[in-house]
């Protein structure tokens, strides 16, 4: 992954990015002057494209992060998960020519059907939806286990070395803003404790493979019948429990954090089981996610999620709940 300064170089202006893409638009099967919308801007930039029936979702990918195999990769996997019962998740949709992955200035793009809904809002009622967000991250594990994966299939791995070692993908942690004296030295004494907690907890097949590793709320929308898992650009392998940490980015600090973890825990045992040793290592996974959304925040900081959450202030936070881990452990940490 490209550092920060470099990342902040590939960022092209949202006029640049519209011109990038409109000579893909009738490749779709849409007008070149069809509308298209900037819906969001993080590790990649999202548009609507079209209007009514006819309208598409298309990523811009940032260069320097996903490889080609990779982007084909996740695509891969969206493709077969698409009819698994009891889960609905975003569909890949090809260019007239066929292909999932299509080219713009150099930047690679993918189309997505649009679903309408809203996203989860941190003030909404979460309890009820992170029951359902448990069944659905059952049904993608179920999936990921039974799945050969087809020949080439390249995604990141997220575990200790890439989220906290020397050269992990989502930068360092250590650069983020307000990452000095006291703070650092918190951080540095959570870093050693996670690394020595996770290597005892070891990488099996049991505890460890392909995941979404991003079901935060802004990649859910809900409508009349439930939830939809969206935007699977940093699914990989990880822990399976990491996808439970991802479900609470940025809301780390809410006093029901318990009650979603019991809730997330109920769904989830529905659909298969989860050994108690697996969920002793939730709030390990919940730390592990923290520090890296820290070290994304200083190195991403023109994304609409810096903007919301970062600076200062969210690596001191980190630094507290830090303190509150090591003081009481992962057993009493939701406490």
């Amino acid at each position: 992954m490209n550092d920060g300064a470099a990342g902040k170089a590939d960022i092209l202006s949202e006029s640049a990015q519209t011109r990038a893409l409109r000579g893909l638009l009738p490749d779709y099967g849409l007008p070149a002057d069809a509308p298209l919308e900037l819906l969001n801007l993080s590790e990649n930039a999202t548009f609507r494209a079209g209007s009514g029936a006819e309208a598409l979702i298309l990523r811009l990918h940032r260069p320097g992060y996903h490889s080609r195999s990779e982007i084909a990769s996740e695509l891969a996997w969206l493709q077969a998960l698409q009819g698994t019962p009891g889960l609905r998740c975003v569909r890949p949709v090809p260019a007239r020519d066929g292909h999932l992955i299509a080219d713009a200035g150099g930047r690679a793009v993918v189309a997505f059907a649009p679903i309408a809904g809203r996203e989860p809002r941190p003030d909404d009622d979460l309890l009820p939806w992170f029951d359902t967000l448990g069944e659905i991250t059952a049904r993608l594990h179920l999936q990921a286990r039974g799945w050969t994966l087809p020949p080439g299939f390249a995604r990141k791995r997220w575990d200790g070395e890439t989220i906290l070692g020397p050269r992990p993908h989502w930068g360092d942690w250590r650069a983020a803003p307000g990452c000095e004296g006291e703070v650092a030295m918190l951080l540095q004494r959570l870093s050693d404790d996670l690394l020595a907690r996770l290597a005892e907890y070891g990488t099996g097949p049991a505890v460890f493979g392909l995941v979404h590793a991003d079901l935060r709320l802004a990649n859910l929308l809900i409508d009349e019948h439930g939830l939809w898992a969206i935007d699977f650009d940093d699914c990989g392998f990880s822990w399976w429990i990491y996808d439970f940490a991802a479900a609470v980015s940025f809301i780390e600090t809410d006093p029901r954090l318990p009650d979603l973890a019991e809730n997330w825990r109920t769904g989830y045992a529905r659909v298969a089981p989860l050994p108690a040793a697996d969920l002793a290592m939730l709030p390990v996974m919940v730390m592990l996610r923290r520090i890296l959304l820290t070290a994304w925040l200083g190195t991403r900081a023109e994304s609409d999620t810096a903007a919301e959450f970062g600076g200062p202030a969210y690596t001191i936070a980190s630094a507290d709940l830090a303190e509150r881990f090591l003081t009481r452990g992962p057993a009493r940490f939701w406490g």
